[in-house]
């Protein structure tokens, strides 16, 4: 199976996937980012598309106060009876689980119902022989972000449409006995109702495992060989590879769609992204690949000109807890994206930022800023408390423009700084991978260079990090790196944004 891989690269964790007269559609996790859920669309399972988002209004989502790393997690799309449905459980959120549903993937979707009832994480929705709809789920009871309670695998018959639980959840086989059983799917095939789980965590000792029934609602056998699939303590190229759906392949064999994080060096510095491998079935059971590593060889090249009020409206944009439009406006200053500073720099709980997910290990972002009325730009984010900032502003004296790189991690901040001459400045932030010679157990990270070029076209190099502390395994354990554009103080105008991811990394 020549399929890339990963196949949705950078933070797109949780994949789940479903096809529908011959075209596949993909939805991943969002967590504190708006729009959530994020839609792809692919007819040959080789090129996707990001067709739109689930969650384009923060009121779907419930997700204004929610802390990093809560929010929208761990969706679940399938189609029926023409419609299609993402179900999902909200964290740190009134919400809870929560089903969406639209005729178009590309939206709009519903402004979704809650089902009362459902207390846990990583919902699954299926229909029996009788069109009843069932949700199995992971019984995780959450204070916030807090565990408060977990009660393995559980379900209940549904009713969507009145966002009610019809019957007293029951267990069903929640494992191998691996820590934090979850992300369950059901599927039906040659008259069993298979159910897949995830099992030891989301880190590096995650892994998939399966069991079957004759009945949707169980009792279900364990497979022989659980788990099917893991790189729990394998000098794999793709770690901690878990949370799988399964669907038809491209090619006429099943596949399953899953997380997997690649490193650079000691860390993992795009987050939990979205893999494929192939399932072969023998004695009923099935038998997953490894996860391979096969990244898109082209080059990517986005380049963003702000001319007009319409410039964030490709669906990749990002910002926290609220839509980029609420962050950023074309059309204020002709050719030019502003953002008026009101909540605090990058490092703010719900920073005035709009960015986008890096893709690639080698990649490159610029923007150039005039910061003539206030202070901001180019900035790196994995959390409020993880971040790197190319600051500019106008020096005191009005003479010049200062560039100033920051380092924050929660017990650090480190800056340096450079004047400039005055005007617009571009500013670039780039990431490589380690030096030749580092393995994958040296204690180095990927490589983040910023660089400021003033209007005379001088160009400065102010910093360069050791990427490991801006990685799952140091920052946030599930999200990822988001880079953009972000105000600290008064207003500041943004001429375009570029990203360049470079080839096979």
């Amino acid at each position: 199976m020549n399929l890339p891989n990963p196949l949705i690269p950078g933070f797109n964790p949780d994949p789940s996937c479903v096809l529908v007269d011959g075209t596949y559609y993909l939805v991943t996790s969002s967590f504190e980012y708006l729009p959530g859920l994020p839609i792809y669309r692919s007819t040959d399972f080789v090129t996707w598309e990001h067709i739109g988002n689930v969650a384009t209004r923060e009121e779907q989502a419930g997700i204004g106060h929610s802390p990093a790393g809560a929010g929208v997690w761990a969706p679940t799309i399938r189609h029926h009876k023409g419609r299609f449905h993402v179900i999902v459980s909200v964290t740190a959120s009134p919400r809870g689980c929560v089903v969406f549903t639209a005729d178009d993937p590309a939206g709009p979707w519903s402004d979704g119902i809650s089902i009362d009832g459902i207390v846990g994480i990583d919902p699954d929705l299926a229909w029996d022989e009788t069109g009843a709809a069932y949700v199995t789920y992971s019984a995780l009871e959450l204070d916030g972000v807090k565990q408060v309670g977990f009660h393995g695998i559980r379900q209940a018959r549904v009713d969507l449409d009145a966002g009610k639980v019809l019957e007293e959840p029951r267990s069903l086989w929640s494992g191998t006995g691996l820590a934090a059983p979850e992300a369950p799917h059901l599927y039906r095939r040659d008259g069993y109702w298979y159910l897949f789980i995830a099992e030891g965590g989301t880190g590096s000792g995650h892994s998939v495992s399966v069991a079957r029934g004759r009945s949707l609602k169980g009792p279900f056998e364990g497979a022989p060989d659980n788990p099917v699939l893991s790189a729990s303590g394998r000098h794999l190229p793709v770690q901690c590879t878990g949370h799988a759906d399964l669907v038809p392949g491209p090619h006429g064999t099943d596949v399953l769609v899953l997380l997997g994080t690649r490193q650079a060096g000691a860390a993992s510095p795009l987050g939990r992204e979205t893999y494929v491998t192939a399932v072969e079935w023998a004695d009923g059971w099935p038998q997953p690949a490894p996860v391979d590593l096969r990244p898109r060889p082209e080059p990517v090249d986005e380049h963003f000109g702000f001319t007009d009020d319409r410039a964030l409206t490709d669906p990749g944009w990002l910002a926290v807890g609220r839509i980029p439009a609420e962050v950023a406006s074309g059309g204020e200053r002709p050719g030019h994206l502003t953002i008026r500073a009101t909540s605090g720099g990058i490092d703010a709980f719900r920073p005035d930022f709009v960015g986008r997910r890096q893709r690639h290990l080698k990649s490159l972002f610029e923007t150039t800023i005039d910061p003539a009325d206030g202070r901001g730009g180019l900035g790196l984010r994995f959390s409020e408390d993880f971040t790197i900032a190319l600051i500019a502003e106008r020096t005191p004296s009005g003479t010049g423009t200062r560039v100033t790189a920051r380092a924050c991690l929660p017990t650090m901040t480190q800056n340096s700084a450079a004047e400039l001459a005055d005007g617009p400045v571009l500013l670039r932030l780039e990431t490589d991978t380690p030096p030749p010679g580092t393995t994958p157990w040296s204690p180095n990270g990927d490589l983040i260079r910023l660089t400021a070029v003033d209007a005379t076209g001088t160009e400065t190099r102010l910093a360069e990090f050791d990427g490991r502390f801006w990685s799952v395994e140091t920052a946030a354990p599930f999200t990822g790196r988001v880079v953009g554009m972000f105000g600290e103080h008064g207003t500041v105008h943004f001429s375009d944004f570029r990203y360049h991811g470079k080839g096979l990394s």
